[in-house]
């Protein structure tokens, strides 16, 4: 076994440098050394070493004004070939769809996109991929939330890496902190870039109060809220000057129109995204929130995306894959689909192909992937 040291003696310090492709030493360095005086080389740092990014750095984004006037953004669902993995061929059919309909946003590994079932190479990758192929025709957001927030931390520096516009941050779930943790975790992440954060109870079994937004609200990369608690609270940040986002696409109309939300983030308008389009873009309209709703009672049924993933499979645009632990609706809820589809008219809805009712053994379940 030889020391770097003896390699250095046997081979000539000029010699070791190159071999394992560094910048050759200076003449000085080289005296010092063989007068027994060991002095770091200077010139054995390689010039281009990569660092990890740091959340500080000046990164080529959208500005934070970008991301506060999107209307429609679409939570998008991430479809799976055969074996679990990612059918990348329909996720980008998809994608054309919506920004053929007018969606200006997308979430990225979202929890209607699953994120939570992804490994986080995985996640990172499909936000690079849904950049690349349509960060120029839709502004790509990327869910690098985590309960942990050192998972948050580097996710999310990740994800500006790979070129994503802005990030959906959720406060820790399951293992819940307090109104302080919640502050601290948030302020931890603000710092890298454009930041949408998400308050959903019903998921994470906390609420992310006022009193919480309020301290984190004068930070310059706070985009604004997506929130799931109602339209009164929207109503309060509204008359705050904040920047809202409904999350609740049955709500989403009166938001919009009535308590002032910028928009939503919507799982129907992976379905339907012209008509929400329409909601969200045309002004107060009644009847056609109205034609809706009986979609969106359907598909949130049970806990989302299974729903989702269940009319996207009878629509044909996406295999019947799903990973575990979601599966699909029952029969009867797949006949009911169909009756929508016919109540609401099939030209409004994405795909172009007959909607089925599918049998069970169509569905793929996979639990390894």
């Amino acid at each position: 076994m030889y020391s770097f040291t003896s390699i250095c003696h046997s081979l000539g310090t000029r010699d070791v440098a190159f071999t394992f492709g560094l910048n050759p030493p200076s003449h000085a360095a080289i005296y010092n050394q063989r007068n027994g005086v060991w002095k770091s080389p200077e010139a054995a740092v390689v010039s281009d070493f990569h660092l990890p990014m740091r959340s500080l750095e000046v990164k080529n984004r959208t500005s934070v004004d970008g991301i506060k006037g999107l209307r429609l953004i679409t939570a998008i669902k991430t479809p799976y070939l055969p074996d679990g993995r990612f059918d990348l061929e329909a996720f980008d059919a998809l994608m054309h769809t919506q920004i053929m309909n007018g969606a200006e946003g997308v979430v990225v590994g979202g929890t209607t996109g699953e994120g939570h079932l992804m490994s986080w190479d995985e996640h990172i990758m499909l936000i690079g991929h849904t950049v690349n192929c349509f960060g120029a025709s839709i502004k790509v957001i990327g869910n690098t939330g985590s309960n942990s927030t050192r998972e948050a931390i580097h996710a999310t520096e990740q994800g500006f890496a790979v070129g994503m516009h802005a990030a959906l941050h959720i406060n820790p779930y399951y293992g819940k902190t307090s109104l302080k943790g919640i502050v601290s975790h948030f302020e931890a992440v603000l710092s890298m870039g454009p930041t949408i954060i998400y308050n959903v109870p019903s998921r994470t079994g906390q609420d992310i109060p006022p009193t919480v937004v309020g301290k984190i609200s004068a930070n310059p990369n706070m985009a604004g809220v997506k929130e799931c608690v109602g339209n009164d609270r929207i109503k309060e940040y509204v008359g705050g000057g904040m920047a809202i986002w409904s999350g609740n696409d049955d709500e989403c109309h009166d938001a919009r129109w009535s308590y002032g939300a910028v928009g939503v983030i919507s799982v129907t308008s992976n379905l339907v995204p012209g008509l929400m389009h329409e909601l969200m873009f045309g002004g107060k309209n009644t009847s056609l929130n109205s034609k809706v709703m009986p979609l969106v009672k359907w598909l949130f049924g049970e806990p989302n995306p299974i729903g989702l993933n269940t009319a996207l499979a009878q629509l044909g645009v996406i295999r019947p894959v799903f990973r575990l632990p979601y599966v699909p609706l029952p029969v009867e809820k797949r006949i009911e689909f169909v009756r929508l589809v016919e109540e609401i008219g099939r030209e409004h809805f994405v795909g172009d192909g007959e909607v089925k009712v599918l049998d069970d053994d169509e569905f793929v379940l996979v639990g390894r992937y």
